[in-house]
């Protein structure tokens, strides 16, 4: 459990509701698709998890001087070979519950699923560790982000307009709307990103792991994550502004809490404040994506 890191599950639940409640709205909504969508992409979350702390202890950068949440493999918990069976197994299982999602999408979901898994496992494994060149934000705005929210809106859509396992993209599929949609949620799941490199700059640049926070420094993180925040915020507008009404809005309800996380973000470097901001801003993810979906359904 400790290894899985539950709390990071918003970041795998949040794309799948704002899926939903965008099919809602379309008519194109089915719940076995999205319910395999939510066990798959939880799973990824977890796998990738497993990855991370396997590959970064075996590659040195988790320290005794770590201030993050519990790694088991350097802390010496589990074995780093139980980790890593642990890593495959639950890739395995997420690419079992994609085989009916594959019947449904077709080869779109062959691609958007294998290329799931293996940036899961690339994002700090493999010859070139995504993680460790400043391109972990981009993996997760576009994975956890724009590929999750459209390919859950996809699924559920094809799984209504299309017959089994089309070998493209079906008309009607794909929608402007769900590309924008899936900003808001690409934009906060990387700001958990930027809490957690914020929080580790000192010790990365120690060992060699060279995030967009060691790379640009504390100012360039701080304002990447209010970036991210003014993306979330601004996209419902687009909804407005093509007739949808004001239930679109709805996210904003949310406001106070990313002003209270962004003023931990902007003046604290220590662990103890960012483990705690970290997790608010997986909660901040997890309640605009409730209160977005919503809004798009009505």
């Amino acid at each position: 459990m400790i290894a899985a890191r539950p709390q990071t599950l918003p970041a795998a639940a949040a794309p799948v509701i704002v899926g939903v409640g965008l099919a809602l709205d379309a008519g194109v909504f089915a719940p076995l698709p999205a319910l395999a969508a939510l066990v798959g992409a939880a799973l990824i979350q977890v796998g990738t998890n497993f990855a991370n702390d396997y590959y970064d202890a075996i590659q040195g950068a988790d320290t005794d001087d770590r201030e993050g949440f519990t790694r088991v493999v350097a802390s010496g918990l589990i074995e780093p070979s139980e980790v890593k069976r642990a890593m495959w197994l639950t890739f395995a299982a997420a690419i079992g519950v994609g085989t009916y999602l594959v019947a449904v999408g077709g080869v779109p979901i062959v691609v958007i699923g294998l290329a799931s898994v293996a940036a899961g496992i690339a994002y700090t494994g493999g010859p070139y560790p995504l993680g460790y060149h400043g391109l972990g934000d981009v993996f997760v705005f576009v994975f956890f982000g724009v590929i999750a929210v459209t390919g859950t809106y996809y699924v559920q859509a094809a799984a209504l307009l299309s017959g089994w396992f089309p070998l493209g993209i079906p008309d009607g599929t794909v929608a402007l709307a769900a590309v924008v949609a899936s900003l808001p949620i690409a934009a906060l799941s990387t700001n958990i990103l930027v809490v957690n490199n914020l929080r580790d700059r000192e010790e990365d640049a120690s060992t060699g792991k060279r995030t967009l926070a060691v790379r640009f420094g504390y100012r360039f993180a701080r304002a990447e994550y209010l970036a991210m925040l003014a993306l979330a915020y601004l996209a419902p507008l687009w909804f407005v502004a093509r007739g949808d009404g004001l239930a679109p809005l709805f996210p904003l309800l949310t406001l106070p809490l990313a002003a209270a996380v962004a003023r931990t973000v902007l003046t604290e470097t220590s662990g103890e404040a960012l483990n705690p901001a970290l997790e608010s801003t997986g909660k901040l993810l997890a309640a605009y994506a409730v209160a977005f979906a919503v809004g798009l359904a009505v």
